[in-house]
């Protein structure tokens, strides 16, 4: 039976004083800000916004179990997660199941801030996240607009001015000290003084209808309504929550799952732990982009749950103990694996298949390998086996990452169990691979296919670091053009004599694998435009160095101008083929490096 809630002042009152709280099973607060736009123009449309579910927490129950408190000053990168509440004792609580994020958009809109990076901003920039509040426009016309937007509400880090008959805005978290009558009367005869010291009547009377309308559906109107579950048993806590949630598509069948994995953990706190981890993997190298998808999987993979699938039956009680003892040394072989491929040049740049790395992180847990697996030269033969491995599984046309997947995981989890020799068992797996119809063999048209990948693909990088080993990439390394391409433009090519009719096949050569190369960030800087052999001339000392780089680029004859372009790339070209068909022959062992 649904039961009255009371207004929408009394909800974020209620989460103020702590008396509304989240459950560890509820995931993050994820909405944007046009949501809570939209959710506040909804209210003030009066359209139903759902009913909550609320779960009746004894004193003796809120002490057993973990539980957070919802967001209000929300900053994208400083304050993204929702408030530990730490041990509670003696009092009882109402835990949300469903409403956390409506309750958290009101919690912001009415009494907080959010703060979210700016377009083209860097994260770490800390003016990217200028921090903004909700506004109501009193002088927007209430008329549905073609998205059914009747009231604009806004996030501005400043207010707007007042423009006569268009904008006045309002900031939201102030109605809720305002009182009704006199008071907002006052505030809006004050806004719309204008130079002369009249009130312009008209806007005077919208705008108090707008904000006495504002005013009375938080303070006046009953809002809330919300049905209560009583029981103090979480195994019946969590089936409502999975009957609730996992017919829908608001929220993921993974975070669903990751929500029971945090609710069964006993000494560690895993929310913390999943989201330190989760950032701590995003800050390696020049950054990435792994979600709780990546970790949660990884953490069935490496903790040897008996497969790597979402399914609920993973999620036993026993299995996530299990995951739970194995945290420490999962998290540092998930660590080392993603600096292992910051070391081969991947980034959270481009869609390449994160999966791949898990089971790279499974032999790095297996073998227990040292801090310095990255770096130490003892280890070089291993990462070569490695990142061939990786290289080819990534770059292979068909594609290997994507149908099938927790079968192949599991299968090449079980190939690195039953692996004795202590190396990198490439060979193996590609064994097991091939087996399940997703070998990495390469025909000569797959080939072809990849020397004209073009930049930015990720594939880019990969192939040259694979083509290139020699090219210390501890160090800061781009993707550079052998032949400008500022000069390889259709104009530019006409302008230097090209015929017409072979313009634009030079122009599309222009990003293609063959007139691309891996220099260090700040020789590329000092490259730009130049034209290759006259930046060679100027980049090297002695005219030994210049033809060492030469020869172990494979740049053959430089060339000088673009009517030398063509021939360059096909020749590059056909030595790059020959090189890569070598590279994509087998995958080498450790013992092969060796030798």
């Amino acid at each position: 039976m649904y039961k009255p809630g009371g207004t929408l002042r009394d909800a974020v009152q209620a989460i103020e004083t702590g008396r509304y709280v989240l459950p560890a099973i509820q995931r993050e607060f994820v909405w944007r800000p046009d949501q809570i736009c939209r959710l506040f123009d909804s209210i003030m449309q009066g359209i139903p916004f759902g009913t909550f579910l609320f779960w009746r927490v004894e004193p003796t129950s809120a002490e057993a179990y973990k539980f957070y408190g919802f967001v209000r000053d929300y900053h994208e990168r400083d304050n993204p997660h929702c408030p530990d509440l730490g041990p509670i004792t003696g009092r009882e609580l109402t835990a949300v199941l469903d409403g956390q994020q409506r309750l958290s958009a009101l919690n912001i809109g009415l009494r907080g801030s959010m703060a979210w990076r700016l377009p083209n901003k860097w994260k770490t920039n800390k003016n990217a996240y200028p921090v903004k509040h909700l506004y109501l426009n009193l002088l927007h016309k209430p008329d549905p607009d073609e998205e059914g937007e009747a009231y604009q509400f806004r996030f501005l880090d400043e207010p707007h001015a007042y423009v006569p008959g268009k904008d006045l805005w309002f900031r939201v978290p102030s109605i809720l000290t305002m009182k009704s009558g006199p008071s907002m009367l006052g505030w809006v005869t004050k806004a719309l003084i204008t130079d002369g010291g009249m009130v312009p009547q008209e806007d005077a009377t919208a705008a108090y209808e707008v904000l006495d309308l504002l005013h009375r559906v938080i303070h006046a109107e009953n809002k809330v309504s919300y049905y209560e579950e009583d029981s103090q048993s979480l195994e019946r806590v969590l089936r409502i929550f999975i009957r609730l949630n996992s017919g829908g598509t608001v929220l993921s069948y993974s975070d669903l799952l990751l929500s029971i994995a945090v609710a069964q953990w006993q000494e560690l706190d895993a929310r913390k732990e999943i989201h330190s981890l989760r950032d701590d993997l995003n800050a390696i190298g020049t950054g990435f982009t792994f979600s709780n998808d990546f970790i949660l999987k990884a953490g069935l993979m490496l903790a040897d749950i008996s497969s790597v699938g979402f399914k609920v039956e993973n999620f036993t009680k026993p299995n996530m103990a299990e995951l739970e003892k194995r945290w420490s040394d999962i998290r540092r072989a998930l660590i080392l694996a993603v600096e292992l491929a910051a070391f081969f040049g991947l980034s959270g740049q481009g869609r390449w298949a994160e999966s791949s790395l898990l089971p790279i992180a499974y032999y790095l847990h297996r073998l227990r390998a040292p801090d310095n697996f990255v770096t130490h030269g003892s280890r070089a033969a291993d990462r070569a086996a490695i990142q061939s491995w990786l290289v080819r599984s990534l770059v292979k046309p068909s594609g290997i990452w994507g149908s099938a997947l927790d079968t192949l995981l599991t299968a090449l989890r079980g190939v690195i169990r039953a692996s004795q020799d202590g190396a990198f068992p490439a060979r193996a797996l590609e064994a097991e691979m091939k087996a399940r119809g997703k070998g990495l063999e390469f025909s000569e048209a797959e080939v072809d296919f990849l020397l004209d990948t073009s930049y930015p693909d990720y594939r880019t990088f990969l192939l040259l670091s694979f083509l290139y080993p020699f090219v210390d990439l501890k160090n800061h390394f781009h993707v550079d053009h052998v032949f400008p391409k500022s000069m390889l433009t259709p104009a530019q090519l006409r302008r230097a004599g090209i015929a017409a009719e072979a313009i634009d096949d030079l122009s599309a050569r222009t990003n293609r694998l063959p007139n691309l190369q891996l220099l260090g960030g700040a020789e590329n800087n000092e490259k730009r435009a130049k034209l290759p052999k006259a930046w060679l001339a100027s980049a090297f000392a002695t005219e030994a160095a210049g033809v060492e780089f030469v020869s172990k680029h494979d740049l053959g004859s430089v060339p000088d101008s673009a009517i030398e372009f063509a021939a360059f790339f096909d020749a590059r070209r056909i030595i790059m083929k020959m090189r890569l068909q070598k590279l994509l022959v087998a995958v080498p062992t450790t013992q092969d490096e060796a030798a």
